[in-house]
């Protein structure tokens, strides 16, 4: 993982590269007080302020360095994106802004430097750290805190199903409690079959190395207020006997996506000291196609006591985050948050950018919602609508995996969630995409956190001190 401590430090005044961020109400105003040669080339290199995240290198003003001005979209108020361009771009050395301090842009000038090269022969970045100075000493820690998370959350979306398997996730969550001092239980197996038989069932076409698994991890004092998070871990889904395309399956390494932030989501509940309870769960499992892959048709139990008819083998994340949602809620928490690559109705509806956040508690829902503008990392609150909830009904159980329509995709898998929420427990289900198709600022092509840090702004405003 890459070393954020050592991008960004405290500014006591050492020599540093000024960064002039400018927008297009301010930059004329800025340009007058330039000398006739910061104008000239600024003139040559056409900066006009106008264009999102153009940046021109200037001679300084006194002495013999050279200075950084950049367009932002607004200048008085900062994004976590507005720096992430120029720490992609700019050499190595050491900078600062010439007026005020990054805030929140720090977060993406230290995304913007990371890079997964697991995989890579040669780089093609060889330049050092840019790194920057800033006052707001206090915030140093836990942005890079968020960095870690976040990264944290891409490393494991990119890394090929060949190697992070049901046993590999597993190991991931060892090495998180081993680093925080948390507990951890596995369950697989036989008592897995006894007691949590829709994971059991969706992992029992995998083979040997790869069997599914219930991965839970502990930590906080027994009398703090309870709080689980849940994660799908689907580490391949192929989509079973129900088998997708080859366009459908490309991605699909990605379907542990909510397993990645539900672990990045605890190592900074943990990191904050959050005075909570915190249980987290992971169910774990690969979705093959086999011979004893569960069947269209088949009928299975769950933890819960429910009969569920299996529509659709390709509608298996919410069959085992069922299971987990079911233990969690054991335990009675006064909070239940889920992330899940769930379905493609939610891309659809929202698109890559917008995980869909589903909530039974409406003040729950306008927390998260809050918090999301806060720290910029939007979601779209989507309908529990009741009406639906037909939609899952079987002739055979107590309910389908999946509706008998191809319409409000999104809706109906959160309805069968909901199934395995009691009433009254506040619950949010988050389904995300976890991946970027395209590349910005900060944010390269591939596996992406989203909603991680809404979530965890949330838990901050509830629970910190």
């Amino acid at each position: 993982m890459t070393d954020f401590s050592s991008l960004l430090q405290p500014d006591r005044g050492g020599p540093a590269h000024l960064i002039h961020l400018v927008d297009k109400n301010s930059f004329a105003d800025w340009a007058k007080k330039q000398g006739a040669t910061r104008r000239a080339l600024l003139e040559a290199a056409r900066f006009e302020g106008k264009t999102a995240f153009q940046f021109a290198v200037l001679p300084a003003a006194h002495g013999h360095d050279w200075e950084v001005v950049s367009t932002v979209a607004n200048a008085a108020e900062l994004s976590p994106w507005c720096l992430a361009k120029l720490a992609e771009a700019l050499p190595e050395g050491s900078y600062r802004l010439a007026e005020g301090d990054p805030g929140p842009a720090m977060l993406g000038w230290l995304l913007g430097q990371h890079r997964f090269t697991v995989y890579k022969s040669t780089h093609d970045d060889l330049r050092g750290p840019r790194i920057l100075l800033t006052r707001e000493a206090a915030d140093i820690e836990r942005t890079i805190r968020l960095a870690e998370a976040t990264s944290y959350v891409r490393d494991l979306v990119d890394t090929p199903a060949a190697d992070l398997g049901p046993a590999e996730l597993e190991a991931a969550a060892r090495e998180l409690a081993k680093k925080f001092g948390a507990r951890i239980d596995v369950t697989a197996g036989d008592a897995l079959d006894q007691g949590f038989p829709m994971i059991a069932a969706v992992g029992q076409g995998a083979s040997r190395e790869r069997t599914p698994r219930l991965i839970e991890l502990s930590w906080g004092k027994e009398s703090a207020p309870r709080i689980a998070v849940i994660g799908k871990g689907v580490c391949f889904d192929s989509g079973g006997l129900d088998i997708k395309p080859a366009s459908g399956m490309r991605l699909m390494k990605k379907d542990m996506g909510g397993a990645a932030h539900a672990l990045a989501l605890a190592g900074l509940i943990i990191g904050e000291r959050l005075p909570v309870r915190l249980h987290v769960l992971i169910p774990a499992v690969e979705n093959c196609v086999s011979a004893t892959a569960i069947r269209p048709g088949d009928v299975i139990g769950s933890r819960k006591g429910l009969k569920v008819e299996i529509d659709n083998t390709d509608a298996e994340g919410r069959l085992i985050l069922g299971d987990a949602l079911a233990k969690a809620a054991e335990a009675e928490p006064e909070l239940m948050i889920d992330f899940a690559t769930l379905t493609g109705a939610a891309r659809i509806a929202l698109g890559p950018d917008l995980p869909a956040m589903f909530s039974n508690d409406d003040r729950l829902a306008a927390d998260l919602d809050a918090a999301a503008k806060q720290v910029t990392d939007p979601v779209w609150r989507m309908p529990l609508w009741d009406g639906y909830d037909e939609m899952l009904k079987s002739d055979l159980a107590d309910l389908s995996n999946a509706a008998d329509s191809p319409m409000a995709g999104s809706v109906t898998a959160a309805l069968f969630l909901r199934h395995f929420v009691p009433e009254g427990m506040a619950w949010a289900h988050f389904d995300t995409f976890a991946w970027r198709p395209s590349a910005k600022p900060g944010r390269p092509k591939g596996g992406e956190a989203m909603g991680l840090r809404a979530a965890f702004a949330m838990l901050q405003q509830r629970y910190g001190a």
